[in-house]
């Protein structure tokens, strides 16, 4: 596939490879792009983003809308995309797919909703004939990086919300997965979507990332990665806008009046869907001692249940990593945690790319697979004693993405709510769930900023404040 610059798609003799995670078979090739590439793209949507700036919210709407149509017609291609390129099984590649086309939708929707609000201006001394009121105005240029593990809805969150703001957009996909954007960006333009009024380029994240981060004509910077990797985007962007979705690992909280076959069926979903290659994936299960070893005998056989091998396969319900690296690296934690003291209870064995489902007990709190973020297919299980001590276990981190609390008691339930540092919290259920119409961001290292269509819109616009003096 071609890259998108400049109203047009374009090639360049230098190429980055785009290989299925499974068996590393060649999918396709993309052109590698530089810094004058982006230089150039962002010139065309300087332009682009006065087209959109004088396009009226119903037909920002209707683009969107028709592209959610295509996105239909299109969803099993789309999802098999994803599936190639990232290495998630069929099923969850054709969720992925459903899951854009409809945070498109609501995009089309929030673009009709952009509004301001009345300010009294008369209650203030001297304002008894003022009258004022604020208006949201677009950004200008938004720049989209976005990360391989969900390389079509992550990359839908960012761009639908800033074509509903009336903003160009220029996205940097993970050199990894960059062709589920590209096809997007297609959909777009097919759908009515000013050629001016985007871009993709197709790269390495330092030199692009770079150029993009530090070019003034980029207005908002919305990214979704690792915490190193946003901290260094904050410090190059300066006083641009930036929302930042950053890393986690989730806390689950299992007490001793859980339903353990409930928590432990959705620690299984929260923990190892995509190989646990989530954001929002369960990592850290701080279990209530009276319990443990009633939900490790819960859990244990759902987990080895869990059969590994090609993503595309009906059987398999876990695909492979999205590098052999990433899988050497759950590897080395995993051993290392068990050379400390924690118990194998099952999985721990990879075979190139894969690394099978696992389960480690008796992980103390200070082992790299509870502290840090393993991104991977493997849940570290750690005994409580009470609820005050759970809740200081799950807070025990820099992160603060999602959390859950599996309990019968109402009281619990909202200590839980009150004290729990994360940006969304989840009662009697795992931490991997999200829905369109919700704000989506994470505390402390996890993040800056609010996504979903209409928090994210939010954000991608300017407010101004108007005062009319009547008298």
């Amino acid at each position: 596939m071609k890259m998108f610059l400049c109203g047009e798609w374009q090639d360049r003799p230098t190429k980055i490879t785009v290989t299925n995670p499974f068996n590393g078979e060649v999918i396709d090739t993309v052109p590698k792009a530089s810094a004058a590439d982006v230089d150039q793209a962002l010139a065309t949507l300087v332009a682009g983003a006065k087209i959109m700036r004088k396009m009226s919210a119903a037909d920002r709407s209707k683009i969107l809308r028709k592209a959610g149509e295509i996105m239909l017609r299109r969803e099993a291609e789309l999802g098999r995309t994803v599936s190639l390129e990232e290495g998630k099984i069929l099923a969850e590649g054709n969720l992925e797919a459903s899951r854009a086309r409809e945070t498109i939708d609501v995009s089309a929707e929030e673009a009709k909703r952009i509004g301001g609000e009345v300010i009294p201006l008369d209650a203030a001394p001297g304002g008894a004939t003022k009258f004022g009121f604020t208006i949201r105005v677009p950004c200008g240029i938004v720049a989209a990086i976005t990360p391989f593990n969900f390389p079509l809805n992550l990359v839908a969150h960012k761009v639908g919300p800033a074509i509903a703001a009336g903003n160009a957009v220029i996205i940097k996909p993970a050199s990894d997965t960059p062709l589920s954007a590209l096809k997007l960006v297609e959909i777009l333009l097919e759908a009515g979507l000013p050629a001016e009024a985007i871009a993709c380029v197709t790269g390495g994240g330092g030199e692009l990332g770079t150029a993009l981060c530090t070019d003034r004509r980029v207005r908002k910077i919305s990214f979704t990665g690792s915490f190193d990797v946003g901290q260094a985007i904050c410090r190059m962007a300066g006083v641009m806008r930036v929302t930042m979705e950053l890393g986690s690992n989730a806390p689950v909280i299992v007490m001793d009046d859980a339903d353990l076959d409930k928590a432990a069926g959705l620690v299984v979903m929260s923990g190892f869907s995509n190989a646990g290659q989530t954001c929002i994936s369960a990592q850290r299960i701080i279990t209530s001692s009276q319990v443990y070893g009633n939900f490790l005998d819960a859990l244990k056989p759902r987990v080895a249940a869990l059969t590994t091998g090609d993503q595309l396969a009906e059987a398999t319900k876990v695909g492979p990593m999205i590098r052999e690296a990433d899988a050497q690296r759950v590897e080395s934690w995993v051993n290392e945690a068990v050379a400390a003291g924690a118990k194998l209870v099952t999985g721990g064995q990879r075979r190139g790319s894969i690394y099978t489902p696992t389960i480690l007990a008796d992980v103390a709190p200070t082992m790299r697979v509870s502290c840090d973020e393993l991104f991977g297919p493997a849940v570290a299980v750690t005994r409580s004693n009470s609820i005050d001590e759970a809740i200081a276990l799950a807070n025990s981190s820099n992160y603060g993405l999602s959390a859950s609390i599996f309990t019968q008691d109402i009281d619990r339930a909202m200590r839980f709510v009150r004290e729990v540092d994360a940006g969304n919290l989840h009662i009697n259920w795992g931490t991997q769930w999200r829905a369109d119409l919700m704000p989506y961001g994470g505390l402390k290292d996890s993040g800056l900023g609010k996504e979903g269509p209409k928090y994210a819109i939010r954000e991608m616009t300017e407010e101004k404040m108007v005062v009319m003096h009547l008298a």
